[in-house]
């Protein structure tokens, strides 16, 4: 195989993270929602939570990000 494909390949394999963190961000937003519609008194004490759950998958996806910008423009 073509040294520069396998680049390419690679490089689109570690793009699926970055899919993984758009449906984790969906979710966390979507139960964080349900669970505010459900107990609105406490929506206030969990938004903390919810914060921190977006900042750690979204870091995910832009680690992903990073992975397919090294294998494409570093090695």
């Amino acid at each position: 195989m073509d040294p520069v494909a396998a680049k390419y390949i690679g490089a689109g394999i570690a793009c699926i993270g970055m899919g993984g963190a758009g449906v984790g961000v969906g979710t966390i937003f979507g139960h964080y929602l349900a669970a505010a519609l459900r107990n609105p008194s406490a929506a206030a004490g969990q938004f903390g939570n919810l914060i921190f759950g977006f900042a750690v998958t979204e870091a995910l996806g832009i680690f992903s990000l990073a992975i397919a910008f090294l294998l494409l423009y570093g090695v």
